[in-house]
């Protein structure tokens, strides 16, 4: 195997290794000086994430004086066993350096809104912990320089998640939850390692560099299978069909945990896995088509499910399922779609963010409750927090200038340049995904803060979030405003050392002013619709629903399919092995071992202790030898 020759870091980037390391030590801290830490501990985890964001806004200007656009930091030998040699090693480009911020700005205001959030808390400390854990876990994902290392951090944020989402673990739907989303992405995260060993099986290294360089040497088929056990691993961590069914579970976590997962971090994973990946992807048309295709379903699966729900935490959690569809659209269909799905991906990043602290607020003063029937009116109640949510539904249903408008429609536009009948059928699932994105969005927003009051017995008057909760979310709410058009202007051409100059846009099937005015139509249209259907609000009492609605509520019964096919089978594998072990192995051996007993306890009957006894054995055994000795002298058998 050649070796690779390392971009060595200048400057303050040598330091590339605190970015990882800054959250992983005050994790440390928090989690083994106990309760030692309860006093300041959550002050220490907001201060670690943003110590990790000011250093990775110094790198990231730095990355942008540098001819190269690129710095990779080897710091030990990791593995070394025979011809497998694995550095730990950091490497900081566009694609890595726009996570980083992603990861600890976003992250920063999601943790300084916990401080308020989790302030009666009695495991508060645990809980920054277990956030910093969860920081430093995906800081490692993004700037590993080979695949063992994003392994190694994809594997930490799994286990992070686990600590987060089950961390009121006294409720059994909570620890059921942290179960559910762990096995889940157990699933993806076996395609992701076979992944990597068929990497090391056909290339001899799992080095960004040297695998990209060299996936062309490899057969179509070798690239579309290591291509799929790569999408594998992405669809379980980004919560992608057909492993989207952990993801809205995880909101039975505290909210700020819903937040970093949805906005910053864990779903975010999938997306970075195959951009990162892009020459493997790209190097095969039938992968890239499974990619769009997997995007496409996701996304109006999101959509259909979204509008049935009625816990305000759970809409969101599809509405990432489904906004998640669109990046997997837009890396799918690659070429400069890449660079599109990452400015989507960012300014996500601050309109989901804005979106669940809200969420967390509404709920912070409503005493809890989730449920958008229940709300109403809450406007004049929480006036920051009603402005701060307007700007991330605005965003999110893609309204003209808001962020999400110049992040999504460029993703539209790209699924109708495919060529041939592919161009109508994504591009159409794309446009039908944004006017139920309208619908459904504006059903939750309208639900929550307008119509008639709705309000349980308990609920005097709610009241709005402290200023240590609503200072992030007016921070989030500028990103949603103006993300987008900044992102989209810039990013593209900050990417192109990772994706390469950007091809020549094919000619769409129908003119782009036509795909835009479309996109907002629909988008009017399905906004004017949950208006008018719930500006009075909703029925008090559960109302017969139709075939449709009754599918969406049982998340189109995609868990009874995963029990039906995965569960029930493997619970009836699971007791026939263990009645086979019972009654089988352990009866063979059992059954042996009274075999031997029993054998033994009448054989010690012949111990009597008597010499007449043991005589009269001798005899009769002397008789039984003479006996043998006649008949064979006297050839009875011959």
């Amino acid at each position: 195997m050649e070796t690779v020759d390392y971009a060595q870091p200048v400057g303050p980037l040598h330091l590339l290794w605190l970015l990882v390391a800054i959250p992983l030590v005050s994790a440390a801290v928090l989690l083994l000086l106990g309760r030692r830490a309860d006093k300041w501990g959550h002050w220490l985890g907001v201060l670690s994430v943003a110590a990790s964001f000011a250093l990775g806004l110094t790198f990231f200007i730095q990355l942008a004086f540098l001819t190269n656009k690129s710095a990779e930091q080897s710091l030990f030998n990791f593995i070394l066993v025979g011809d497998l040699k694995v550095d730990f090693g950091l490497l900081f480009d566009p694609l890595s350096g726009v996570f980083v911020l992603l990861i600890t700005g976003v992250g920063s205001l999601i943790h300084l809104y916990a401080v308020g959030y989790m302030a009666h808390d009695e495991g508060r400390r645990k809980f920054f912990g277990y956030f910093n854990l969860f920081t430093a876990a995906m800081l490692l994902l993004v700037l590993g320089n080979n695949y063992v290392m994003l392994y190694f951090g994809w594997e930490g944020v799994g286990l992070a998640s686990y600590l987060l989402i089950s961390f009121w673990y006294t409720r059994p739907s909570a620890a059921t939850a942290g179960k559910k989303a762990f096995l889940m992405n157990r699933v993806g995260d076996a395609g992701l390692v076979i992944g990597i060993f068929l990497m090391f099986a056909t290339l001899g290294s799992t080095q960004y560099q040297y695998v990209f360089n060299h996936v062309g040497a490899l057969s179509s088929t070798t690239i579309l299978i290591m291509g799929l056990l790569l999408l594998l691993g992405a669809c379980g961590k980004s919560g992608q069909f057909p492993l989207q069914a952990w993801l809205p579970d995880a909101m039975e976590g505290p909210t700020p945990v819903s937040a970093l997962i949805h906005a910053a971090t864990m779903v975010t994973a999938g997306v970075y896995l195959i951009a990162r990946s892009n020459p493997i992807f790209s190097a095969n048309l039938a992968l890239e088509t499974v990619v769009v295709s997997v995007g496409a379903l996701t996304l109006l699966i999101g959509c259909i499910i979204g509008a049935a729900k009625d816990d305000i935490k759970r809409v969101l959690a599809w509405s990432t399922v489904s906004q998640i569809g669109y990046m997997f659209l837009g890396v799918g269909l690659g070429g400069g779609a890449y660079a599109l799905a990452i400015v989507h991906l960012l300014a996500h990043g601050f309109f989901k963010a804005n979106m669940f602290l809200g969420a967390g607020s509404v709920m912070h003063g409503m005493h809890d409750q989730v449920d958008i029937r229940r709300f109403g009116g809450l406007y004049k109640y929480m006036r920051w927090t009603w402005i701060t949510f307007m700007m991330g539904w605005l965003a999110i249903v893609g309204m003209w200038p808001f962020s999400g408008f110049f992040s999504k429609e460029p993703i539209i536009a790209a699924a109708f340049e495919r060529e041939g009948w592919t161009a109508w059928l994504y591009g159409t699932a794309a446009l039908l995904g944004a006017g139920l994105t309208a619908f459904y969005m504006t059903r939750l927003f309208i639900l929550t803060f307008h119509s008639n009051k709705r309000w349980t017995d308990d609920i005097k008057e709610p009241h709005e979030s402290p200023y240590i909760m609503t200072v992030p979310l007016m921070l989030l709410a500028l990103g949603s405003i103006g993300a987008g058009g900044l992102l989209a202007t810039s990013i593209p051409d900050w990417l192109e050392p990772v994706f390469g100059p950007e091809p020549p846009a094919g000619e769409p099937v129908i003119p782009h002013w036509s795909i835009t005015t479309l996109s907002l139509g629909l988008v009017v249209i399905g906004a004017g619709i949950a208006y008018m259907l719930f500006r009075n609000g909703t029925a008090e009492q559960e109302q017969p629903a139709g075939v449709v609605v009754t599918a969406a509520r049982r998340n189109l019964y995609t868990d009874a399919f995963n029990e039906a096919v995965f569960e029930k089978p493997g619970v009836f594998l699971t007791r026939a092995l263990v009645f086979l072990d019972n009654k089988g192995i352990d009866g063979l051996v059992n059954g042996i071992a009274a075999s031997v007993g029993g054998g033994s306890g009448r054989l010690r009957r012949l111990q009597t202790g008597f010499v007449r006894s043991y005589a009269l054995s001798m005899l009769t055994g002397a008789l039984v030898v003479v006996g043998a000795f006649l008949v064979i002298q006297l050839g009875w058998f011959s």
